[in-house]
């Protein structure tokens, strides 16, 4: 529950607040969590002597920072709570050139796709690359916050910005990424376990959203494994982008939706394979046609 506080530091901690959540989400990927980010810094301050601060404004991104900062690496030492391991908001778009109706839909599943290639980073990479490259902090605030110096987080900055420019997916899905997706779709509907083992990336990673909770597989053969016998169940197909990332709905004979699948590609071979298949979650689909 968001608590919105009052008085005189609650008015200038208001002012901050949109950007405080927007910092957070980036930083976290989940707008639940940038909520409770947002709440906690606000308790943190209220604990403070407000006179004793010279930059409010620097001082509650510095909290946010740190507070997400030990999110992430929560997450990181128990995985099962990560970031794309789960769409929040499931976003379906044609992947197609988009109708001039589609370009806000398209430009928010921009920033899920940027996110799921920040998921790639480590903890501190992640912090750094979103305050200075997306929000503009000085590095010197952002090594304050990792605990290191202006120079140290200078570099973690750049190694971030380094793999997220190897991927290339925030800008959309170029051909690469549609001949791979497209041949392991063919592989996987035609049962070709050879074709399959050919486009998957050989520590491709399988993550399944169930509705009794996710389901992670690892390796190319046992993905490809069970890409063959999740075909048996699909009526049709059509291409589309799922939370900004290449990929494609499925049906089942009686039109209703079997699952939302996503691709990463990288190099020309996918790395990355999320499906949903929950039904509360694929339920916002049901206004989508089926394929002919």
């Amino acid at each position: 529950m968001t608590v919105h506080p009052s008085g005189p530091v609650a008015d200038v901690f208001e002012a901050q607040r949109d950007r405080l959540r927007a910092v957070a989400y980036r930083v976290l990927g989940s707008h639940a969590d940038a909520e409770d980010v947002v709440q906690e810094a606000w308790m943190r301050l209220v604990r403070q002597d407000v006179s004793a601060i010279g930059n409010l404004a620097g001082w509650l991104t510095t909290v946010v920072g740190r507070i997400s900062l030990d999110l992430l690496r929560s997450r990181q030492a128990h995985p099962e709570t990560a970031y794309g391991q789960e769409f929040t908001d499931l976003l379906v778009t044609p992947d197609d050139e988009p109708t001039p109706d589609e370009q806000a839909a398209l430009a928010d599943s921009v920033g899920l796709a940027l996110l799921v290639v920040l998921d790639s980073l480590t903890p501190s990479e992640r912090l750094a690359f979103v305050l200075h490259d997306l929000f503009a902090v000085p590095f010197q605030d952002i090594g304050h916050i990792l605990g290191r110096s202006a120079d140290a987080a200078k570099m973690i900055a750049s190694r971030a910005r380094r793999k997220v420019r190897s991927t290339d997916r925030a800008a959309g899905p170029g051909r690469e990424h549609r001949e791979a997706v497209d041949a392991f779709r063919a592989a996987a509907l035609g049962g070709d376990f050879e074709a399959l083992l050919r486009v998957l990336d050989p520590d491709v990673k399988l993550t399944v959203d169930t509705p009794g909770g996710v389901v992670v597989t690892l390796g190319a053969t046992a993905v490809a494994a069970g890409a063959r016998m999740f075909s048996g169940e699909v009526a049709g197909q059509r291409p589309v982008l799922v939370d900004g990332l290449p990929g494609h709905l499925s049906w089942r004979a009686d039109g209703t939706p079997l699952s939302a699948i996503a691709f990463t590609v990288t190099g020309g071979r996918i790395t990355g394979i999320h499906i949903v298949v929950d039904p509360a979650k694929l339920a916002v689909l049901d206004d989508q046609p089926t394929p002919a």
